[in-house]
């Protein structure tokens, strides 16, 4: 077990979601627009399928959160009135893409803010969709947050199987995950389109072998990745992306992600 496992499994996540609270507050109260992603973003957001949480036994290492840079000298004054202290080697590093925060008297407790773009093995835009939801970000890139990463977790495929439980497919952000943006943002790099649909294999093979999940559970979770992978296999692509798929796997097709702590 690493330090930071070691870290999760002393976090409660009602006590995570009361500070999410805190944080969004203060933060609408600076005219800063803030939302939490991450597994404390699909607890919230998954109000029935999150009952599986204890049988999977999930645990939590940290919050994060997504924000607009624009609003980052008001968003950085209210989380600090609220006592965190900022790491300024993660924003001088970052170029100002990317800032932490650690909780003035809970050393294992830290606010991980990503701005304008969701950037871990691709890059997910979030220009105009931070209002779109409440407290979290979209359904759409919250799904995105967990499957654009290449080496895929448990607790990626977990939260991804919660997130299809508790949500159709759509082609809005009105409480469905928005299909059709996915399938959108898919076409415009072949490596998003290769990594996702890659996962969604891997989580309906997962799905299937888990027992805590129902046989009702996981035909759903199973239907509905998919019915996913066939939106995102159908949008037209353009040469661009088509050039790149004569290549395949041959090169690599995403970003290492290395972790800040």
């Amino acid at each position: 077990m690493t330090p930071r496992d070691q870290n999760a499994v002393i976090l409660d996540r009602a006590a995570l979601e009361r500070e999410v609270g805190r944080v969004i507050a203060a933060a609408d109260a600076a005219g800063a627009t803030i939302r939490v992603l991450g597994s404390i973003g699909v607890a919230i957001h998954c109000p029935d399928a999150k009952g599986l949480l204890p049988a999977f036994e999930r645990t939590y290492a940290d919050i994060d959160f997504a924000a607009y840079g624009r609003q980052s000298r008001e968003l950085t004054a209210a989380i600090a009135a609220l006592g965190y202290r900022e790491d300024r080697e993660v924003s001088i590093t970052s170029e100002g893409r990317r800032a932490i925060f650690n909780h003035p008297t809970a050393p294992q407790i830290h606010l991980d803010v990503f701005f304008d773009e969701l950037e871990f093995c691709h890059r997910i835009p979030l220009a105009g969709r931070l209002e779109v939801d409440h407290p979290t970000i979209p359904l759409a890139e919250l799904l995105l947050s967990k499957l654009q990463i290449v080496r895929l977790n448990e607790k990626d495929v977990i939260d991804t199987i919660l997130l299809l439980l508790d949500h159709n497919l759509g082609a809005s952000d009105a409480n469905v995950i928005d299909a059709e943006r996915i399938a959108r943002l898919c076409a415009e790099e072949w490596g998003l389109w290769r990594t996702l649909t890659m996962n969604l294999k891997k989580v309906s093979a997962f799905a299937g072998r888990y027992h805590q999940l129902d046989e009702g559970q996981r035909a759903r979770v199973i239907a509905s990745a998919g019915e996913l992978k066939r939106t995102i296999d159908a949008i037209p692509k353009p040469l661009a992306w088509r050039m790149r798929d004569r290549i395949g796997d041959r090169r690599q097709w995403w970003t290492d992600v290395d972790e800040v702590r």
